[in-house]
């Protein structure tokens, strides 16, 4: 049993996170997973996002009906650039050392992990739990290891046959399609795109 993060600016949340977070529940037996949206990211310095309280809201109605899942403010209370490391210490300070934590990234994600602040202290803080990208090749996969000079058993790959389908959806591709006046039925979960709709979210194709 653990504790499994899920971090991203979840702009909005959408359906690939919701699968991602439930696969690695079942694949890794994580006694719930944590959604962390992020304030201001410091990789993505150069976007603006949407305000925090609206993508905390958007991940507390899209997770409501999980009791495994939880929305977690942590970094959206936190003033200035955020830092995975910091939310870590934080959990660890609040949960103890007795408690396993497992980061949940993609596998785009690991490929920024050597740019992270203090990398060699979030994998003593935890382990990470890496979701594979549609059509990752195993190779890429060794090349990132060896790229980060990961040491084994930090890191696990949830692999497509245990986490189950994998489906290709973004932010970015969502707030286009809202932007465009189109559909994004089954790419977020109803309660979400009618709080898109109700406060007028992604009219233009930038927060």
């Amino acid at each position: 049993m653990g504790i499994g993060i899920l971090g991203g600016t979840f702009d909005p949340v959408h359906l690939g996170h919701l699968l991602a977070a439930e696969s690695a529940r079942e694949a890794l037996g994580l006694e719930r997973v944590l959604f962390m949206p992020a304030g201001q990211p410091w990789l993505k310095a150069y976007r603006g996002l949407t305000p925090g309280r609206h993508r905390l809201r958007m991940v507390e109605l899209a997770v409501a009906d999980n009791p495994a899942f939880q929305a977690a403010r942590h970094e959206i209370d936190r003033p200035g650039p955020t830092y995975s490391v910091d939310t870590l210490e934080a959990l660890r300070a609040e949960l103890g050392p007795g408690v396993p934590l497992h980061l949940i990234l993609g596998q785009d994600a690991l490929a920024e992990f050597h740019r992270w602040r203090s990398p060699e202290r979030v994998l003593e803080l935890c382990r990470l739990a890496v979701v594979p990208r549609p059509g990752q090749e195993a190779s890429e996969w060794l090349e990132l290891f060896t790229r980060n000079s990961l040491p084994a058993g930090q890191v696990t790959l949830l692999a497509p046959g245990l986490t189950g389908p994998q489906v290709d959806i973004s932010g970015t591709g969502i707030r286009r399609r809202v932007a465009e006046g189109r559909s994004i039925r089954y790419q977020v979960t109803n309660p979400v795109a009618e709080y898109i709709r109700e406060h007028r979210l992604y009219q233009s194709a930038t927060p």
